[in-house]
Formats: C-alpha cells, structure tokens, sequence
C-alpha cells in the first residue's frame, strides 16, 4: 500500500520528490525571515534548511509513519523537525572548530556565507526550533496521541544527544591521527550517522501506534542502513570528485581520521555495506508490500554514487 502523502502507485522516485517538495514547503513557513535584527540569523537558517539535498530523514519519518497510517500534517511536522536538526549538525560539522569544510551541498557552507558566529547561532537556533516544533499543537491532543509524540521527542532527544550524535562527533574529533580499531570505528558512527536515522524511522512507527514487534523490525532496518548509509559516505570519499559529492572530498583522509575504507579496505567496505544491505530487507521483509519503499531506499543507499 502506497502511503497517501504520495500519488498511487508512486515509485521511490516519485516518493522522494514528494518529499523534498512537502517538507521544503513546511519548513520554507516555518522559517519565514521576520522584520527585526534577527533576520539575518533567519536568513543563515534557511539557507542551510532549505539548501538542496535528498530529504532523506523526512522521507524516513513519513515512509514510517505511513507504514501504519498516522495523519499527515503529525508527520510532517516530525519530519520538518528532523530536517532541521540535520541542518544543524551539519552546519555546526562544517565549522572550523570541526571540520573546516568550505563546501556543503554543492553551496559554501554556513560560516563561509554568513561568518562563524551568525553560522553557530543558526545551527542552534535550527536545533531548538525543531524541539519547539515537536512539542507544538499538543494543547488538546488526546492521550494517546500525546504520549506518542513525546516518546518520538524522546527518542529524538537521544539521538541529538552524548550518546548519539554529539558522542559520535567527539570520538570522531578524538580519532583524529589515532589507530581505531574495528568496534570503536562502528560504535562511532553508529552513534554519528546511525542515531538520528534511527530516530527517524523508528520515530515514524512510534507516531503511527506501531506494535512491539513491528518497531524492532524498524530499529533493526534503520541500524543496518545507518551504518550502511557511512559505509558508503567513507568510500564514495575515497572513489569520487567535490561535484558529485557536493561537498570537499578525501578531506577525512587528509585529516587522517578514521573510516572504513582506511580501517578495513575499499572492498571489504564496499562488501560490509552490501551486508548491511540484506540485514536491512530481512528485517522489514515480513512487512510486506507496505514496506517496498523502504526496502527501495535500503538499495539505493548502499548503491548511491554521491
């Protein structure tokens, strides 16, 4: 079953367009620059939140959601949230402090356009704009409902936090120069990369009322295409140009930081994320025809060239 935020019958493809094209317009709303000194701020946070990119994190939410019917305008708010919440892990990444990546998306990144203070101050605001989001139009809401909403905030919350996203972006800076061995490599990007996925996916189902069984079904999916998804990242890093990537390549290995291709190999990591891959369809296969999209992105990730 075809979810109804897209057309019947709507191919990965479709769905994916559709996506960019309902969570740009919400949150193009949502950040609508106002008269005032802070508009400039407003301006750096649409520029990183609506700068072009595949949507992926939305489409996860409501591929999820949707998976067991949960109201669109619900999911699109959690999706929109999402997407700002990558927006400012990514902008906070690009920073000097961090990475110091001149490039993002194809567009230079945020400190480059708007200097670093204005870039950090919309990374943050980006941040509690999407907590502000998740708790909004809960006044009334029913029980139910509500509890489902505050176990996706939750579960995001987690995600955003030490240990996932930030703690994986410590190890990383931590990494830097030193040997990792295997374990600590995945732990990392598990936490990095994998958490905020996982809150997507496995988010969408909380929202939708999904049972026990059905969300571990997820959180198996989302663990295996999160790390499937860096996998990926690290050797398209190592194999293609800034302009496919949209972003400054072979800076990982510059920095002698630590990947998968580094740590095991070019082809050993191209067969890890292959492996993913098959842990990913076997989890949601039982779903049925309901979860094709899914299992389309899972293809798509572990093949993607950019």
């Amino acid at each position: 079953m075809t979810p109804k935020l897209w057309p019947a019958g709507a191919t990965l493809a479709d769905a994916l367009t559709e996506t960019v094209k309902l969570t740009d317009v919400v949150i193009g709303k949502l950040l609508a620059v106002p008269d005032g000194l802070e508009a400039r701020v407003y301006e750096a946070m649409r520029y990183s939140a609506l700068a072009p990119g595949k949507r992926l994190r939305p489409f996860l939410v409501l591929a999820g959601a949707q998976l067991f019917a949960v109201g669109e305008r619900s999911a699109l708010q959690v999706a929109a949230a999402i997407e700002m919440v990558h927006a400012y892990s990514l902008i906070h990444d690009d920073l000097p402090a961090m990475d110091n990546d001149d490039l993002r998306r194809g567009k230079p990144t945020s400190h480059k356009v708007f200097g670093e203070a204005i870039a950090i101050l919309a990374g943050d605001a980006l941040l509690t704009r999407a907590f502000h989001l998740m708790a909004e139009g809960t006044e009334g809401m029913d029980p139910e409902r509500l509890r489902r909403r505050i176990a996706a905030t939750a579960l995001l919350g987690e995600a955003c936090g030490t240990s996932g996203l930030i703690g994986g972006q410590v190890e990383d800076l931590e990494s830097e120069g030193r040997k990792v061995n295997p374990p600590t490599l995945e732990r990392l990007h598990r936490a990095k990369t994998g958490a905020l996925l996982s809150a997507c996916v496995v988010g969408g189902g909380i929202l939708a009322g999904a049972s026990r069984d059905h969300l571990s079904r997820l959180a198996r999916y989302a663990s295996a295409i999160g790390l499937a998804f860096q996998i990926v990242d690290d050797v398209l890093d190592e194999t293609e140009g800034a302009k496919q990537l949209g972003k400054t390549a072979g800076k990982d290995s510059a920095a002698h930081k630590a990947t998968y291709v580094s740590v095991h190999g070019l082809d050993q990591a191209r067969e890890m994320a292959k492996g993913l891959h098959r842990e990913a369809q076997d989890a949601i296969l039982p779903l049925g025809g309901r979860a094709d999209l899914l299992l389309g992105l899972a293809e798509l990730i572990v093949t993607r060239r950019a």
